[in-house]
């Protein structure tokens, strides 16, 4: 019998470490936890300090500017403007952010991930081919021209992209399932990291000549 107990103990021990390891924005305990960067008369919550809820206002939860277009003068020619909790304090601890993705002509949001959320995109104006990368073994991509309208999914943690591939701007809108997802450009945290990668290394992962590598370190 204490067998059995200890078994169950043990089973019940596991399954809340997964859950745990398993989760990221936690549900709030409270209707609004505004967050501000001081600690006087604050409660910490979720990487944040929590306004008194009795001091909150509309202002807590508005962002204006979502209408202007991002600027796409740049290497990859496209510019995302986030509403997250640093834009929106009364974000903290909803699980919730949006970003607006602005691409120019043939412009292109690089292979990219969100290590804390899923994304759904919307396209909004234009004319986009995205898709996503499955993990390893398989690394399958799923891929899809998107027009205006179309809606996408980009699961949690994969590598994902999209690409304008018309000849004028486009604009998608896209929602992501927590306050501060992340993100990590692979070209630019590989060749870019600080400190530098061995380029060494970096030339037999990538089945590249050292030359090339430290070219692409350069650059980024």
């Amino acid at each position: 019998m204490k067998k059995g107990v200890s078994f169950l103990v043990a089973v019940a021990l596991m399954a809340l470490a997964s859950s745990l390891a398993a989760a990221f924005d936690p549900s709030p305990l409270q209707d609004t936890c505004v967050a501000i960067p001081e600690p006087e008369n604050a409660v910490f919550v979720n990487g944040k300090f929590c306004k008194n809820p009795n001091l909150t206002v509309a202002e807590d939860f508005f962002f204006q500017g979502l209408n202007i277009p991002g600027n796409t003068a740049n290497r990859v020619g496209s510019n995302v403007t986030t509403v997250n909790v640093d834009a929106i304090p009364g974000l903290n601890t909803l699980g919730i952010s949006l970003v607006r993705i602005d691409y120019a002509p043939y412009g292109q949001n690089p292979p990219h991930t969100h290590p804390r959320a899923t994304e759904i995109l919307t396209v909004l104006e234009g004319t986009l081919l995205v898709g996503f990368v499955t993990s390893n073994p398989q690394n399958r991509l799923f891929s899809k021209v998107l027009n205006k309208g179309d809606v996408f999914v980009f699961p949690i943690g994969l590598i994902h992209f999209q690409f304008n591939i018309g000849h004028t701007n486009a604009v998608a809108i896209a929602g992501l399932n927590s306050q501060n997802p992340g993100v990590i450009t692979i070209a630019d945290a590989v060749f870019g990291s600080n400190p530098p990668i061995n380029p060494d290394f970096l030339a037999r992962a990538f089945q590249l000549d050292k030359k090339v590598v430290e070219y692409l370190q350069a650059r980024f």
